[in-house]
C-alpha cells in the first residue's frame, strides 16, 4: 500500500514557475514508478510526466521543455518543477504510483493516486 500528498499548488502569473511535491509512504518506494497527471474541469485527466525508471523519464509535448520531474527516493518524494506557466496548465495535479503494468501516460498504469493540488495560472 502506498500513500500519496501533493503539495505545493498555488496562484501564479503565467510565465511564472511553481514546484509540486509529492511525499509518499511506503517501504518500497524506489521500486515504484511515478507519474503526475492533471485535470481541468470539464476535462479528462491528462499524463504531464513520468518518472518511469532509473534515468527514464516521459512528458507530454505540452510541457517538454518547461516542466520536470524528479525523485529523491531516500525522502520518499517526487516533485514536478514547473517553468514558463500559462493559463492553459491551470488544472488540479495528481501525483500517482505503479508497478509498471502498461505505459507512462495511461491512468491505467498506476495503483495508487493522491489527492490532488490546484494549480491557477493567471493571465
Amino acid at each position: 500500500q502506498v500513500q500519496l500528498v501533493e503539495s505545493g499548488g498555488g496562484l501564479v502569473q503565467a510565465g511564472g514557475s511553481l514546484r509540486l511535491s509529492c511525499a509518499a509512504s511506503g517501504r518500497t518506494f524506489s521500486s515504484y514508478a511515478m507519474g503526475w497527471f492533471r485535470q481541468a474541469p470539464g476535462k479528462e485527466r491528462e499524463f504531464v510526466a513520468a518518472s518511469w525508471s532509473v534515468g527514464i523519464t516521459y512528458y507530454a509535448d505540452s510541457v517538454k521543455g518547461r516542466f520536470t520531474i524528479s525523485r529523491d527516493n531516500a525522502k520518499n518524494a517526487v516533485y514536478l518543477h514547473m517553468n514558463s506557466l500559462k493559463p492553459e496548465d491551470t488544472a488540479v495535479y495528481y501525483c500517482a504510483a505503479g508497478l509498471r503494468k502498461f505505459t507512462p501516460t495511461t491512468p491505467l498504469s498506476y495503483d495508487y493516486w493522491g489527492q490532488g493540488t490546484q494549480v491557477t495560472v493567471s493571465s
